[in-house]
């Protein structure tokens, strides 16, 4: 009878953790199992720094936006005062969201009972609670998530211990800081539901050996190198003329980002900012792959377009970057359908020899990541 291992005992992953030229993937069991992913939910998501969405999103005081990170329901909201905040989204009396989607209220309240919340997670009203002995609206705010933003992304944590966002990012405002991300504007924002493992298109974005193949009629051959990185991120980088951000043959509209400089000058950064958020920069756009779990073998993927302000305020803006979306329209899907197809012909049950190209070595380095922090 085919049994599944205990498939958090070390000793199965020893053939991952050899040099990358002796190195096997990850298991299949890995992107398969249930227990496999409450480990990373309890051990990655619940400890680390995960990508909310970009301050525009935000624009103005009362202005929110919810998302879920591994289950766990998020508002982040503009307070009053201009500042960010993330509060569980989880009304204190029996745990209904409170909003969904996005929108603007200066005032949160429960659509099951009417609790109302301030945007700055004060309870401000709980009709019927008169009469409850030692009930006091200032002993039942919202939860507090804490965040902090880089560049106009906004960033949270569950573990109120973790690092500084600054400390966890380490070196790499010296690579992006050129693209001066504080000056883009998040333009289009498109969303998708995958039957795929989270780490497979993780994997997938952090290495260019598939694309001859799976993008030969879009993107084509990529050549990459791998950039030196401190902190909790790893990162490609391909030197190119243009841009990376159009199709060959397509007109490039818009012109580069003045502030460019070094490698970001000479073609296109690829980088991961553990756990699972992909930002590609370009000499005149950048694009961020946001990769959230939804299960063992269920993702979402959310692409946002950015450009810098100057740009998208160009009266032909609308129809000039038309050019861009087509090429994020072409070749999303591509890897969206790889992705999938990977994740139908892995089984927890059988594990054969494999081994890893010397073109993947990013995927060699986030394999080993995530054993860093899953197994005990």
């Amino acid at each position: 009878m085919l049994m599944i291992p205990n498939v958090l005992d070390p000793a199965l992953y020893a053939p991952v953790r050899l040099p990358l030229t002796q190195a096997e993937p990850l298991p299949p069991w890995c992107y398969t199992t249930d227990e496999f992913y409450k480990a990373e939910v309890e051990r990655i998501f619940l400890r680390t720094w995960n990508f909310l969405g970009r301050i525009e999103m935000m624009p103005t005081p009362g202005s929110y936006f919810t998302v879920s990170i591994v289950g766990v329901p998020v508002v982040a909201v503009r307070d009053k005062d201009g500042s960010v905040k993330a509060f569980l989204n989880s009304c204190r009396h029996r745990g209904t969201p409170l909003v969904q989607g996005s929108g603007k209220a200066m005032m949160l309240s429960c659509p099951y009972h009417a609790w109302t919340y301030a945007t700055d997670g004060r309870l401000v009203s709980a009709p019927g609670m008169q009469e409850i002995a030692g009930f006091r609206l200032a002993d039942y705010g919202l939860k507090p998530v804490r965040v902090e933003t880089w560049g106009g992304f906004i960033f949270a944590t569950f573990d109120d211990d973790a690092p500084p966002l600054s400390t966890y990012l380490g070196n790499i405002a010296d690579h992006l800081g050129p693209y001066s991300f504080n000056d883009m504007v998040l333009t289009r924002r498109k969303e998708y539901d995958l039957k795929c493992n989270w780490k497979s298109y993780v994997e997938n974005a952090m290495e260019a050996y598939h694309t001859p193949t799976v993008h030969h009629a879009t993107i084509g051959l990529q050549v990459c190198n791998v950039v030196d990185s401190v902190g909790e991120w790893i990162g490609l980088h391909e030197e190119h003329e243009g841009t990376e951000a159009v199709l060959e043959g397509d007109e490039t509209p818009f012109p580069f980002i003045s502030t460019l400089s070094g490698l970001a000058a000479q073609g296109t950064y690829f980088v991961l900012l553990y756990p699972s958020t992909v930002l590609a920069c370009t000499r005149d756009c950048a694009w961020y792959l946001d990769v959230r779990p939804q299960g063992p073998a269920r993702a979402k993927v959310i692409i946002g377009s950015m450009f810098p302000k100057t740009t998208a305020a160009r009266p032909d803006f609308e129809e000039a970057v038309k050019v861009y979306y087509k090429r994020w329209d072409k070749s999303l899907p591509e890897d969206n359908w790889v992705s999938e197809l990977q994740q139908e012909g892995l089984s927890p049950y059988f594990k054969t020899p494999a081994r890893l190209s010397t073109l993947e070595p990013l995927v060699h380095s986030f394999g080993n990541w995530v054993l860093d922090r899953v197994l005990p």
